[in-house]
């Protein structure tokens, strides 16, 4: 089974490769492959959740048709577009907690 860390690697070398205007935008967020169970019995599911910031958000968004069909490729489910930056002003945000890197990863997202 591969790991997340490089189907993520993966996906944004794919990205990279056959649209290199998308693979741009790649390189200024953050990305990364989530696993989650769903159903009876438990289903493995995997998406791709693509953090960016406020003034990114519209880009990326512009571009989804394009991520979701790579991402259907690869057998991921699903591509999601989380905000960075509200992510880390949110005062209730458990992130720099539960995950310390993920929390620096999206500083430098951020920006």
């Amino acid at each position: 089974m591969i790991s997340e860390d490089l189907l993520a690697q993966e996906f944004i070398r794919v990205v990279k490769h056959y649209y290199p205007k998308v693979g741009e935008l790649l390189e200024t967020s953050f990305v990364k492959v989530i696993t989650c169970y769903w159903g009876r019995p438990p289903k493995r599911l995997q998406y791709i959740a693509i953090y960016c910031s406020d003034k990114k958000m519209p880009y990326m968004q512009a571009q989804k048709d394009v991520l979701r069909e790579v991402a259907d490729n690869m057998g991921l489910v699903q591509v999601v577009f989380l905000n960075a930056t509200r992510l880390l002003r949110d005062p209730m945000s458990k992130i720099k907690q539960g995950d310390p890197r993920l929390w620096l990863d999206l500083q430098l997202v951020a920006i």
